[in-house]
C-alpha cells in the first residue's frame, strides 16, 4: 500500500538522521569512479552564445551586510547574467594544494584536478544545471538556453518565446516573459552517493540561490525565486524524465538595455496574454559519458513525494520559525565589519573547504565567530513565494559546538540573531569537546583536534512539512544550503577556514544540544578553524 507523501519524505528523513547508526540502503554499495557522469554537462549539437568573461568587482561582503549596496536599477543585462553565472557555477581555477588527505596525490594528475568554482557543492558535484527561457523582451533571441559550466557560454536548444510553459506550472501571475531555470539531475551526485542523494542536492540547490541573492544585490538587480510550483510543464518543455532531472527553483527576470553611460532604460516586461503552454521540447539531446545511469529507489520516491504542488499555509509557516530558548545571553562582540571589507567577487573566486588544511594554534577567536554568525544569520528569512512579508522569522537555527576558541568556553551554545548573542545549550562533554565531536564524526577527511568550532543548522521539519505540505523538505534544505554558502563568504572575507560536512550522527549532536523531546532537528554542519599559511598551493585564475 502506498504511503501518503508526506510519510514518505518523513521516512526519508529519518533515515538520513540515522545513517551513522543504521546505513541506508542499498548496502554495500560502491562508486563505479570510471563510469562516473561528467561534471559539466553540454549538448553537442546545440549552437553556442559568447557570454561577458569579464568579472566586475562587486561591492563588498561589509557592504551587502549594512545595506550599503548599489541601489537597484530596473533589470537585468546581459552582462550581469554572465556575471551571475560564472561567479556562481562557473568555472574560475584550477586548485592544487598540499595536504594529508587522503586523495591528495590524485589530485596533481589533469583527470583528477579540482576546478574552483564560487559556490560550495556536496562532494564538489554540481549537480544542478541552469536554463534560461528568454522571451520576447530578453536582448538576445527568444528561445530556451543552457548554461554551459565548463565553457562559460549558452547553449541554444529551442528558438522561440515559450515562456508560457514556465507561466503554466506558477502558482501566480508573473510580469515578466524571462526566467533562470534551475533543475537537479540526481545522477550527477546519487552515483557516488546513492539513496542519500536527494538529501545533498536539495542543499546544493540552496547554497547556489544564497550566491544568487548575495550577487543579485551587489550587482544591484532585485531578485525573487520562486519553489512553489508545478514542474511538470517546466520539465516536458525541457525534456527531462522526471523521476531522472526536474525543475527545482525559478527566478523571474526582467531586462533592461544598457545605455552605455551606466543608466538603466526603462526596462521590457511581458504582455498580459493568456497563459497556454506551448506544445513543444527541446529537441537537443545531452552527451551522457556513463554506460550505465542507474535509479535509486529511495531517491524517486522521496522526490516523487516532494514534487507534491505545496497548498502553503501563510499562519503555519509563521509558526514554523524555531521556538524561543530560555537561558542567560552570553554577549558576542559587535560584528568586525573590517573583516567583511572584501569584494564579494573575490569571495566567491577564493572560497574553498579546508579538507586537510586545518591548523591549530593560533586559535579562532571569538570576533570571528560573531561576525561569521551574524552575517550567516542576516539572509535566513526564505518566505518561498508564499504571499509573507520579506522579514518573516526564519525556518531555521545556528548553533555553536565551540571547540577551540579564544574568547569562549567549550560546549554548545544556540545563537540568537536578535541579540547577537549565544545562549548556553550544554556545557563540554566529560571526554572533551574534541574527543567527543570526532567520535560523532564517522568520515576520515577532518581531525576535531584542529578545528575551532563546529557550526550546526537546524530546523522544524515537521511543522515546515505542516506548513508547505512535502514540498517543505526542498524548502528547509534550499534555507540551510542558503545559510551554509553565507557561512562560507563570512569565512573567506576573514580568512578563516571553513568546510561543511553531514558526516556526524545527528542523534548524538540533538542529544548534546538539549534537542531531545523537541521537533528540531539538526541537519548540516559548518567546521570552522584556522588554515595553515606554510602551505604549498596552486590557484591557476582561468
Amino acid at each position: 500500500m502506498q504511503l501518503p507523501a508526506r510519510d514518505i519524505v518523513r521516512e526519508y528523513t529519518e533515515a538520513v538522521f540515522r545513517r551513522a547508526r543504521v546505513p541506508m540502503e542499498p548496502l554495500n554499495f560502491e562508486v563505479d569512479w570510471g563510469d562516473q557522469p561528467s561534471r559539466h554537462t553540454a549538448y553537442p549539437a546545440a549552437r553556442t552564445v559568447p557570454l561577458p568573461t569579464r568579472l566586475p568587482e562587486l561591492a563588498t561582503l561589509r557592504d551587502l551586510f549594512t545595506g550599503a549596496s548599489p541601489s537597484a536599477p530596473t533589470g537585468w543585462s546581459m552582462t550581469r547574467l554572465a556575471a551571475l553565472l560564472r561567479l556562481s557555477y562557473g568555472v574560475l581555477d584550477r586548485r592544487m594544494t598540499v595536504n594529508w588527505n587522503q586523495d591528495v596525490a590524485k589530485r596533481a594528475h589533469f583527470e583528477h584536478a579540482v576546478w574552483g568554482r564560487g559556490t560550495a557543492s556536496g562532494g564538489g558535484m554540481y549537480p544542478v544545471e541552469v536554463h534560461l527561457v528568454a522571451g520576447a523582451s530578453a536582448p538576445l533571441l527568444p528561445g530556451v538556453y543552457h548554461y554551459d559550466t565548463g565553457r562559460h557560454v549558452l547553449q541554444r536548444l529551442l528558438v522561440g518565446d515559450v515562456s508560457s510553459n514556465v507561466r503554466a506550472g506558477l502558482a501566480g501571475p508573473e510580469d515578466t516573459d524571462s526566467f533562470l531555470v534551475a533543475s537537479i539531475r540526481f545522477w550527477k551526485n546519487s552515483f557516488k552517493y546513492n539513496s542519500f542523494c536527494y538529501h545533498v542536492v536539495t542543499q546544493d540547490l540552496g547554497a547556489l540561490l544564497g550566491s544568487w541573492e548575495l550577487l543579485a544585490s551587489a550587482l544591484g538587480v532585485p531578485l525573487r525565486r520562486l519553489l512553489c510550483f508545478d514542474p511538470e510543464p517546466m520539465d516536458r518543455l525541457l525534456g527531462f524524465d522526471s523521476d531522472e532531472q526536474s525543475v527545482f527553483a525559478v527566478v523571474p527576470l526582467s531586462w533592461h538595455t544598457d545605455t552605455g553611460a551606466g543608466d538603466p532604460a526603462v526596462p521590457t516586461r511581458a504582455g498580459d496574454g493568456e497563459v497556454t503552454p506551448a506544445t513543444v521540447q527541446v529537441g537537443h539531446a545531452a552527451h551522457e559519458r556513463s554506460q550505465r545511469v542507474r535509479r535509486f529507489p529511495a531517491v524517486t520516491a522521496v522526490h516523487r513525494a516532494a514534487a507534491t504542488a505545496p497548498a502553503v499555509d501563510p499562519a503555519a509557516v509563521l509558526d514554523a520559525a524555531p521556538r524561543p530558548l530560555p537561558g542567560d545571553p552570553v554577549a558576542l562582540p559587535e560584528p568586525r565589519l573590517d573583516l567583511l571589507d572584501r569584494p564579494l567577487s573575490a569571495v566567491l573566486t577564493g572560497r574553498s573547504s579546508s579538507f586537510g588544511r586545518f591548523r591549530r594554534p593560533p586559535e579562532l577567536t571569538v570576533a570571528e565567530l560573531g561576525t561569521t554568525l551574524a552575517f550567516a544569520a542576516a539572509g535566513r528569512p526564505h518566505p518561498a513565494d508564499a504571499g509573507l512579508p520579506a522579514d518573516a522569522a526564519a525556518l531555521t537555527r545556528l548553533w555553536v559546538f565551540a571547540n577551540h576558541l579564544d574568547g569562549l568556553p567549550a560546549g554548545g551554545y544556540a545563537y540568537c540573531a536578535r541579540r547577537h548573542a549565544l545562549l548556553p545549550a550544554a556545557s563540554e562533554p566529560d571526554i572533551g569537546m574534541s574527543a567527543f565531536l570526532q567520535q560523532q564524526y564517522f568520515l576520515t577527511n577532518y581531525t576535531m583536534g584542529q578545528v575551532g568550532a563546529v557550526l550546526a543548522v537546524s530546523g522544524r521539519l515537521d511543522a515546515v512539512l505542516d506548513a508547505y505540505g512535502p514540498r517543505g523538505y526542498r524548502i528547509l534544505n534550499a534555507e540551510i544550503g542558503a545559510v551554509a554558502q553565507r557561512v562560507y563568504c563570512a569565512t573567506t572575507a576573514q580568512r578563516v577556514g571553513c568546510g561543511a560536512v553531514l558526516g556526524f550522527d545527528n542523534v548524538s549532536m540533538d542529544t548534546a544540544l538539549g534537542l531531545d523531546g523537541s521537533d528540531e532537528r539538526t541537519v548540516l554542519f559548518l567546521l570552522l578553524g584556522r588554515n595553515s599559511d606554510a602551505v604549498a598551493d596552486l590557484e591557476y585564475r582561468l
